[in-house]
């Protein structure tokens, strides 16, 4: 349950619609108490609350029965958020099929949502430099859209042909928020921050020769963009930049 559906539940109880009873029911346990002791795991169901959104699974380093329990936990939970998990292996992504048939997966992104997606409030766009950047850009997307966003792509964008970048300049004016994803030598975000005003989250990837030493040398050319208004993730943290952007995204959209 996050702070949207715990202000609509005490609205309903303001207006008289719910009773406090009933309220109380809702709020259940799990957000009181703070946490889920599931043993290998305690699960953080205080985090809507605080934050505005619930806690996130990351399945690497997990195994499959862990994951698989930890979104059956999360599931559980109140509110109407979907549980998510990330970085699933495809072990992981067999058994959360099996178990959640009617879950939301991207095989690409390694990522899945287990219940209804959310209504969306403003928009995001990913833009990737490469077919190569693909994994960590579809993740940020992925992410963004579980966290409430509308979102939209711009792919094969590198600076290596900067004329088809141009031709989505009006398409990543009108977001609210934009994820720039780049490898090699990490360029893309600055030339993007230099032709639109949109907030710009950068993620640098860990696609490239040896001197990019897997990432390093776009993340540092990103901390370096002499571009203003660019922020940066760590590398490969599509993750990060997708809650990154979906909240500016609902706050920038929202009424």
């Amino acid at each position: 349950m996050d702070r949207v559906e715990v202000r609509a539940l005490l609205d309903a109880v303001a207006s008289g619609v719910m009773s406090v009873s009933d309220a109380q029911a809702a709020l259940g346990t799990a957000p009181l108490a703070g946490f889920t002791d599931l043993g290998f795991a305690r699960l953080d169901s205080h985090r809507g609350l605080r934050t505005g959104d619930p806690e996130v699974v990351y399945a690497e380093g997990k195994t499959v029965e862990q994951v698989v329990a930890l979104l059956e936990a999360l599931r559980s939970q109140p509110g109407v958020r979907p549980a998510l998990a990330t970085r699933l292996t495809p072990d992981m992504i067999g058994a959360v099929q099996e178990a959640f048939p009617d879950a939301t997966l991207d095989e690409t992104a390694r990522c899945v949502a287990v219940g209804p997606m959310p209504t969306t409030t403003g928009a995001v766009v990913v833009v990737s430099a490469g077919t190569s950047d693909e994994r960590v850009a579809a993740e940020a997307a992925f992410v963004a859209r579980a966290y409430g966003a509308e979102v939209s792509r711009v792919r094969d964008a590198g600076v290596a042909g900067i004329h088809r970048l141009l031709a989505d300049v009006e398409v990543m004016d009108r977001a609210d928020c934009l994820v720039v994803v780049a490898g090699m030598e990490g360029a893309l975000p600055s030339v993007v921050g230099g032709l639109v005003g949109t907030p710009i989250v950068a993620v640098p990837t860990s696609v490239g020769y040896g001197a990019s030493f897997g990432g390093l040398a776009a993340l540092l050319a990103m901390l370096n963009s002499c571009a203003p208004g660019v922020t940066v993730v760590n590398i490969d943290n599509g993750f990060g930049a997708g809650v990154f952007a979906a909240r500016v995204a609902r706050r920038t959209g929202a009424p």
